[in-house]
């Protein structure tokens, strides 16, 4: 067993990765051969990630708040506490809080052989961001 004190300050999201405020805490990031890492990750009202995809796939799972995600190509879907969404390997997808809401999430993440975790694009517009969610 391995007792990890909390030292690591809470970092601001940085503008080439997200639109609006967004605040994250590490919370794993087991020491190889492991390339798991995971996030906590805080949007406030608005803030969501720009477009990004994942070699190895994503598992986001939404703790605090309602918030919205999409695919490249699909819908815009609706997240709420308890919810886990898994975008699968390099598929292109954004997600972040409702307007008008906070949203936290659980970001879970595996690295690649070369150890990248995440791949970004450019901002979701805010057209995109305000697409009608899927019935």
């Amino acid at each position: 067993m391995q007792i990890t004190r909390n030292s690591i300050q809470t970092v601001k999201g940085p503008p080439a990765w997200f639109t609006g405020d967004v605040h994250i805490d590490a919370v794993a990031a087991a020491p190889a051969p492991s390339r798991v890492s995971a996030n906590l990750v805080r949007f406030a009202p608005g803030a969501r990630t720009h477009w990004h995809r994942h070699p190895l796939s994503q598992t986001v799972f939404v703790t605090e708040g309602v918030g919205l995600c999409q695919r490249r190509g699909g819908p815009v879907e609706v997240i709420r506490p308890g919810d886990r969404v898994l975008f699968e390997a390099d598929e292109e997808h954004w997600h972040g809080a409702a307007p008008g809401r906070f949203m936290v999430h659980l970001a879970i993440n595996e690295g690649d052989d070369e150890n990248a975790v995440v791949h970004w694009s450019t901002p979701v517009t805010d057209e995109e961001y305000s697409a009608p969610p899927a019935p």
